[in-house]
């Protein structure tokens, strides 16, 4: 506003073109990819930005003030760690993954279960998960930071491609064939050109039979694997959010809210989804709801969720979440960073459309929380 320029047009002309990539920032950073220009283009288009001059004269029109903001966010993730995998076969063709992360609600399990699925060819219900046991798998950092798609489902990715090549050894033997010779897909071995072939399960059950079994070859499918990435990801994408406000009461309400995020290879659509909506009420949550309040004493007068105000869902709209996936080559499976992706972008663009809405009736600014109060008071200092 104070510049005269319209936001949107102020990012774009801002934006990192894909051609730039790899880009080194002023700071520390160098970006590998990223669509920068075309997450914006989709947000504005999912939040029809073009048409909310005429929204917001109607809001006026009712009393009620509307604002919209944006984000073009990005930020640091899977930074240089070490996680293991381990993917072990039993006799029966059944598959164990051991992995150091710990899941707090992401879904590793599915996603290592669907992971495994796909390489092996074995049906998800016949895959099982073991994580975070230091006992069974000795390296492990657990999980923060964005990073156990990046590490431990990288590490997964490996074991899994050595199960295969320790298995493709053996159903070579039994083929009586080179391992050059020998293809896999669909969890069967087969010699090209022919209709000679064997099983997954087949060959699981032989690498336990000393019998059958090549030279030199050890028993059972039982195959290690680490990752550690050299540089971090850097997951981006923009938020876009529109809010009305009631002038008497300073009540928010988030009338539309859009997503368009990069996080690389979607691994499971609505698992990221999931985090992302869960990010997005955090973001809002610190935008508007969440304080800390203490007494002259020091004594915490917001110590339960009966006083500190936590988002529920009535807080929010629907979301509309649209992936943009440019994939990083900083792991094999071209995966970023998702779980704060969500959170990242909201808190911008939440006190934007706020402040945007303010502008309106003279407001500069705002502190966060920007709550029903704060936006009152603020409203009525400028009568």
């Amino acid at each position: 506003k104070n510049l005269g320029r319209d936001p949107a047009d102020l990012r774009r002309r801002n934006t990192i073109p894909p051609s730039a990539m790899p880009f080194k920032t002023g700071l520390v950073f160098t970006y590998d990819s990223g669509e920068f220009e075309k997450n914006l283009d989709d947000g504005l288009s999912m939040i029809d930005y073009a048409g909310f001059e005429a929204r917001r004269q109607q809001s006026a029109a009712a009393g009620k003030l509307r604002g919209i903001g944006i984000s073009n966010t990005i930020e640091r993730a899977g930074a240089p760690s070490i996680e293991e995998a381990t993917v072990r076969l039993d006799k029966t063709g059944h598959v164990t993954v051991l992995a150091g992360t710990i899941s707090q609600g992401q879904g590793h399990d599915t996603v290592y279960k669907q992971l495994v699925s796909q390489m092996l060819g074995v049906p998800v219900s016949d895959i099982r998960v073991h994580e975070g046991d230091t006992d069974a798998q000795g390296i492990g950092g657990g999980t923060g930071g964005s990073r156990s798609a990046t590490c431990g489902g990288s590490a997964v990715f490996r074991a899994a491609e050595a199960a295969i090549a320790k298995a493709k050894i053996l159903a070579a033997h039994q083929l009586e064939a080179s391992v050059e010779d020998v293809e896999f897909a669909d969890g069967t071995f087969t010699i090209a050109g022919t209709d000679r072939a064997i099983t997954l399960s087949e060959v699981a059950k032989i690498s336990y039979t000393p019998a059958k079994l090549p030279d030199g070859v050890e028993a059972g499918i039982d195959e290690r694997a680490t990752f550690a990435p050299k540089t971090a990801n850097y997951p981006n994408g923009c938020h876009a959010c529109e809010v009305e406000i009631d002038p008497e009461t300073g009540t928010i309400e988030v009338l539309d809210y859009v997503i368009v995020d990069d996080v690389g290879t979607v691994l499971n659509p609505l698992l990221l989804k999931g985090q992302i909506h869960g990010g997005v009420a955090q973001g809002y949550g610190q935008a508007v709801l969440e304080r800390a309040v203490y007494d002259g004493s020091g004594q915490n007068l917001t110590g339960s969720f009966m006083d500190y105000a936590m988002p529920r869902a009535d807080d929010l709209c629907g979301f509309e979440v649209k992936s943009n996936p440019v994939p990083t080559k900083q792991n094999p499976l071209g995966v970023k960073g998702a779980g704060e992706a969500g959170t990242v972008g909201a808190l911008p663009a939440v006190l934007n459309a706020i402040r945007n809405a303010l502008g309106h009736a003279g407001v500069d600014a705002i502190e966060m929380p920007a709550s029903p109060e704060r936006v009152w008071r603020a409203l009525h200092a400028t009568e």
